[in-house]
């Protein structure tokens, strides 16, 4: 298996039926070795023409302000193809820090079930 085959079967990305949407599933230990694996996976799925990115945080105890950048990154792409990134299942840390810089404004938060955070 290679390398980016690895980091895919990891975070067990999800593509819908029409290739607009791309789930990805993150956990801890993609942010291991720093944060390139999260990086490429991010554009892969913006290669595919992905509009709609979900992030699946559900397996994330702590997510650095460099991977909220790179989400930004995401954002501006496909706000740009008039779709979004969207933040799923974010502990209490996590929607603390994006409260406190103002991106819970910018990216969208969903809990677990895929409700919106409010």
């Amino acid at each position: 298996m290679t390398t980016t085959a690895a980091i895919r079967a990891a975070a067990s990305s999800r593509v819908d039926a029409t290739g607009d949407e791309v789930t990805i599933h993150l956990d801890d230990t993609l942010f291991t070795d720093g944060l390139a694996d999260v990086r490429w996976l991010l554009h892969d799925a913006l290669l595919a023409g992905a509009r709609r990115l979900v992030v699946d945080l559900s397996g994330v105890q702590h997510l650095s302000s460099t991977a909220v950048a790179s989400f930004l990154w995401a954002h501006r792409i496909c706000r740009a193809r008039g779709g979004t990134v969207v933040l799923r299942g974010a502990n209490r840390r996590t929607l603390d820090l994006l409260r406190r810089t103002g991106l819970w404004r910018v990216l969208r938060l969903e809990t677990g079930r895929g409700q919106e955070v409010a």
